[in-house]
């Protein structure tokens, strides 16, 4: 069997943005294997339990290859097959029909984070609409109120690099559960422990990685900016705050003065967590050099969840963990990239000034909004039939038979069932693209590795077609993938200096250009924050904690006693995984502590239902005393959308 072994990068959504190797059988063109390219330095040779399937997804049978008009009801399933010119056709046409009628502010785009790649997520696409002077996306469902926190603390997305942490002494996983949805990182924690660092994970639930640390911290959901208040609160008092780095903080006196409210006791009473816990990890944090935060998006799943996202950071900052390697915060790396976004994207072809429509209130526009109403949905690397919140008004408004849908995807999902027209999409491994990575510094690029399934079209080919279709004259739709990733480096950030199509063509990976080499990257050891006066911000008096109105201690506390967490499942990633009978089988599954089961006779494995004002979900109930703690029920589903703090 003739092999080729072809470089590719994982597209999905992780901060891991693995290198592939995909081995392929030139006799046949079928990838045979898919391996982690052990060059790179963060991959280092392997792929997580998703991905190391992910040719399962791409030759499975029910794989979407040609265009599909529906013949049916919607949701019903029933599609007849059309060619790809009487869909473009169709579709301009209806496009053009709306915008005449209502606007073309009354076409929506619905996308998100499907693919990670720049010019299939964010890049044609973006012209397209912008051109068209549709109705923009506000996209916030994930991450918005971490990125935030960043933002208000430090004026950009920058995080300590995977290559540090072997020079940790403690680290503190922060609603992350590394081994499920980080695993790139764990060889470095890994490392870190042999050299003698401490591993603490802080976490409502023990996952994985909390179950091979050092110490698990079960917190109650929605209690993280009580605790790092507390935690604060201890430095302070103590006088272990470093008093030189805090020349760098601008609202020191507020922090000291929202910190005094917060002491261990009543932390504990609002946070579960025991008083001489957090006296023992405020010491720890304040006097182990260097301390890294690894702090995910769990923690900001909840009510002013951005505001603890920024308390957490701030305690790198006060006990001087940024001056020091292996020492800060871990969120994101995503500001290192600063790809020139504007050309890509092309704002400018805006006809005018255009609405923002928040994407987590897609139900509302599509049943609510008006002046004009939503007519026309465009949907691509996003599934809202299953993700959106308010699932029952979001299924609603997918059903109105005078809403025209589009749907460009790989599989038949929720959403797909509920569209008009049905466009066959390519995987990641199909398509040209230029990834960016919120876990390391590492600009990659990748060129099609397979050959796309029967009529599968990139999203970028779909959106320059569309464009032709609609009348459409203006150059960029005429751009090739190579002129889009030119023009995305083609930026005035010096961290992209040098970086080029041909280097990334001939290197597959290149590091930004931070100035420092490998594991040596220390953007704020002298301060020097991006901010109006270069200090840091920790929020001050907007940092007072108030308990999340559906928690324990909340003002609905009494309609709904349970707080249900929806944690991600270890080997699937909503609905990009499946389609694959063992990870389908392991999902609707909620798992709660006997003693919740016990006082609403639940048997394990009994089929229930759980509800609330939004809606309800069937699922299979586990008990589990080990890992699970009362009151706090954990769904793995998927589908699941979390309404309290949960593990990323």
């Amino acid at each position: 069997m003739p092999l080729e072994t072809v470089h590719s990068v994982c597209a999905l959504d992780c901060p891991d943005a693995c290198s592939l190797l995909v081995q392929v059988d030139t006799n046949t063109d079928r990838a045979t294997r898919l391996r982690g390219n052990p060059d790179h330095p963060v991959t280092r040779g392997f792929l997580c339990g998703k991905v190391a399937r992910y040719l399962d997804r791409e030759y499975h049978p029910d794989r979407l290859l040609y265009p599909l008009a529906r013949s049916g009801p919607k949701g019903s399933g029933a599609f007849r097959r059309i060619s790809w010119d009487e869909a473009i056709s169709t579709i301009a046409m209806r496009l053009k029909d709306v915008a005449r009628e209502f606007g073309p502010e009354s076409i929506l785009p619905y996308s998100y984070a499907g693919t990670m790649g720049m010019l299939n997520g964010s890049g044609m696409d973006r012209r397209f609409f912008h051109r068209l002077g549709a109705s923009r996306l506000d996209r916030t469902i994930c991450s918005s109120a971490g990125g935030a926190a960043l933002m208000a603390a430090m004026n950009t997305r920058l995080g300590t690099e995977p290559e540090q942490f072997p020079q940790s002494r403690l680290i503190v996983a922060w609603g992350a559960n590394i081994l499920t949805t980080n695993v790139h990182l764990w060889p470095f924690i890994v490392e870190a422990r042999r050299n003698g660092a401490r591993f603490v994970v802080i976490d409502p639930i023990r996952t994985r990685t909390a179950s091979l640390a050092d110490e698990h911290i079960p917190i109650n959901p929605g209690s993280d900016l009580a605790l790092a208040l507390a935690l604060a609160h201890v430095v302070f008092r103590d006088g272990l705050e470093d008093r030189d780095y805090c020349q760098h903080i601008n609202d020191l006196a507020e922090y000291r003065e929202v910190a005094a409210g917060m002491p261990p006791a009543r932390a504990s009473e609002l946070t579960g967590v025991p008083v001489e816990t957090i006296e023992a990890l405020a010491r720890s944090i304040a006097t182990t050099k260097p301390t890294v935060l690894r702090v995910n998006y769990g923690v900001q799943r909840s009510d002013r969840g951005g505001r603890a996202v920024q308390a957490i950071v701030s305690l790198a900052a006060l006990t001087g963990q940024f001056r020091h390697l292996g020492g800060g915060v871990n969120l994101s790396t995503s500001a290192g990239f600063a790809f020139n976004r504007t050309a890509l994207a092309r704002p400018d072809l805006q006809p005018g000034p255009t609405r923002l429509i928040n994407m987590t209130q897609l139900g509302h526009a599509l049943t609510a909004l008006d002046h004009p109403p939503v007519k026309a949905l465009v949907n691509y690397n996003s599934n809202p039939a299953a993700i959106a919140p308010d699932q029952a008004l979001v299924h609603r408004g997918l059903e109105r038979e005078d809403l025209f849908t589009v749907v460009l995807e790989q599989f038949m999902t929720d959403t797909a069932l509920r569209a008009d027209i049905v466009l066959p999409a390519t995987t990641f491994l199909e398509h040209t693209d230029l990834y960016l990575s919120y876990g390391h510094y590492y600009v990659q690029m990748a060129r099609p590795a397979l050959p796309a399934p029967g009529e599968a079209k990139s999203n970028v080919e779909v959106f320059r077609l569309l464009a032709r279709a609609m009348g459409f004259t203006d150059s960029c739709f005429d751009d090739t993938d190579d002129d889009m990733i030119r023009q995305a480096l083609d930026s005035p950030s010096p961290y992209l200096e040098g970086i080029t199509l041909e280097r990334l063509e001939a290197e597959h990976f290149v590091r930004l250009n931070l100035g420092a080499p490998s594991g040596e990257f220390l953007p704020f050891a002298q301060g020097q924050f991006p901010t109006t006066h270069g200090q840091f911000i920790t929020g001050g008096k907007a940092l007072r904690y108030e308990p999340p109105v559906e928690s324990r201690f909340g003002a609905g506390k009494g309609r709904y006693p349970l707080e249900l967490i929806s944690w991600k499942n270890h080997d699937s990633m909503n609905s990009t995984f499946g389609n694959r009978d063992d990870v389908d089988a392991d999902t609707a599954i909620v798992i709660l502590h006997p003693d919740d089961a016990a006082s609403r006779s639940i048997a394990d494995n009994a089929r229930i239902r759980l509800f609330n004002d939004r809606g309800s979900l069937s699922a299979v109930a586990r008990h589990d005393a080990k890992h699970q703690q009362p009151g706090v029920e954990r769904a793995t589903t998927q589908t699941g959308t979390t309404r309290t703090q949960g593990s990323k």
